[in-house]
C-alpha cells in the first residue's frame, strides 16, 4: 500500500498459495517466493531491505510495478499466478485519505471516492487479489459500501481500520 512517505511498500502486499497441501507446505512456498523476489529486487537494482513486518520497501514507480514484480517472482518461483497463488493487498487507505480524495502522492494522483473504487476494480481484474484490506479509509463509509457492492461478492474485503476496537463502528458497519 502507499504509506505517507510516498513509498509502495511491498510488505503491504501478501502471497496465499492456495494450491498448498498443508501449512508447511504454504510457508514453502511463501519463502520460495520471498527468495525469489528478493534475487529479482536485487537484479533490478531495487533495495531488499525489510520493513517492520519483515517486507521488502524497494523505491518502485506504483502500484502496478509492485503488484508486478511480485507476479514475477510467483512465476520465476515456478507457481501460477492465479492457480497456484493468489494476492492479498493492505491498501492502509486511512494513510492516504485527506477530506474526499484519495491521494496517491507516490504515484502523482488524486482519485474522487468513486475513482478510488474503480482503482481497486481495475486492480482486481488486471491482478489475482482475493483480499483488500482498508481499500477506504476508516470514515469514508460511502465508500466503503460503493467497494462492498462492487467487489464484495467476490473478493474478500477486511475493514480493519474501520471496525478495529471500536463496537460502535463494527455495529454502524
Amino acid at each position: 500500500g502507499e504509506h505517507a512517505n510516498n513509498k509502495i511498500d511491498l510488505q503491504e502486499f501478501m502471497i496465499m498459495p492456495i494450491s498448498a497441501d498443508s501449512i508447511a507446505d504454504a510457508i514453502r512456498i511463501g519463502s520460495e517466493i520471498f527468495h525469489t523476489l528478493q534475487t529479482d529486487l536485487k537484479a533490478s537494482g531495487l533495495s531488499t531491505g525489510v520493513g517492520d513486518e519483515g517486507g521488502f520497501a524497494p523505491d518502485v514507480k506504483s502500484t502496478r510495478h509492485a503488484l508486478e514484480l511480485i507476479i514475477k517472482a510467483i512465476e520465476n518461483s515456478g507457481f501460477a499466478p492465479g492457480k497456484d497463488v493468489f494476492l492479498s493487498i493492505d491498501c492502509a487507505a486511512t494513510e492516504y485519505f485527506s477530506g474526499s480524495k484519495y491521494i496517491l502522492k507516490g504515484e502523482g494522483v488524486s482519485l474522487t471516492i468513486d475513482q478510488n473504487i474503480e482503482y481497486l476494480i481495475s486492480l482486481s481484474k488486471d491482478y489475482p487479489i482475493i483480499s483488500i484490506e482498508d481499500g477506504c479509509a476508516e470514515d469514508d463509509w460511502e465508500g466503503w459500501r460503493a467497494l462492498t457492492k462492487e467487489l464484495g461478492a467476490r473478493i474478500q474485503l477486511v475493514g480493519d481500520d474501520l471496525f478495529v476496537t471500536n463496537a460502535s463502528r463494527l455495529k454502524t458497519g
